[in-house]
């Protein structure tokens, strides 16, 4: 095909994308989110502006009632976003921060289960969403072995020296309220011989914790 017909027809396909992006803000009162275009027609219309795009269409997304919107189409969505554009945190903090609070648990479970799937991309980067995930599943959601599910993929992948004491350990809370005794104090015990913590408030906090685990382990024998 000769080139100024691809430039022509990305043309077309970028302005048709902007129009109807355009016009979602305006009228998604009344209109339903689709699914997303393909990501090959989305990076053909950016033009090499991907990041400029992917803004484009967050807009267009956000601008549908969350009361009527197809969670399963809001979530491709946010996915194909995150295709477009990885390093965008934003899909993900809409994921676990915005649609993830959903009164509705079946709707949440989609959002928080986005936000699971796409932190195995860049766990370094993602962590704070996933963690934020673990913290809905076990608060709003009552689901204790979805919370540990999230809490331990940050445990085990999430490496960056900026992920907080907090998040690592968040499994080891998870445990004592599911009452898994044994199970934490191995994995707290295997935490602390793992050479990865060198800060002595955190050595001497985690050890504490371990004692008094151990103890409430001997007790419940």
């Amino acid at each position: 095909m000769p080139g100024w017909l691809w430039l022509a027809l990305a043309t077309a396909l970028a302005a048709q994308l902007a129009l109807h992006a355009g016009r979602a803000v305006q009228t998604a009162g009344g209109a339903e989110l689709e699914p997303p275009p393909g990501l090959a027609a989305l990076r053909l219309a950016s033009f090499g502006e991907r990041e400029a795009l992917a803004r484009l269409l967050v807009l267009h997304v956000q601008s549908f009632d969350l009361d009527k919107v197809d969670y399963r189409h809001l979530v491709a969505w946010l996915r194909r976003l995150l295709e477009l554009e990885p390093r965008s945190q934003y899909p993900l903090f809409l994921a676990a921060r915005v649609y993830g609070e959903s009164p509705d648990p079946a709707r949440a479970r989609l959002a928080l289960d986005l936000a699971y799937q796409e932190f195995f991309v860049d766990p370094d980067r993602r962590w704070p969403w996933l963690a934020h995930a673990a913290l809905l599943a076990k608060h709003r959601l009552g689901d204790l072995p979805l919370a540990r599910r999230y809490a331990s993929a940050l445990q085990r992948h999430a490496r960056a020296p900026d992920v907080p004491l907090w998040a690592r350990q968040m499994e080891i809370f998870i445990l004592e309220d599911m009452n898994e005794l044994e199970a934490a104090r191995i994995m707290l015990g295997g935490m602390l011989e793992s050479g990865t913590l060198h800060d002595s408030a955190e050595l001497r906090f985690l050890r504490q914790r371990l004692e008094e685990l151990e103890a409430r382990v001997s007790g419940a024998r």
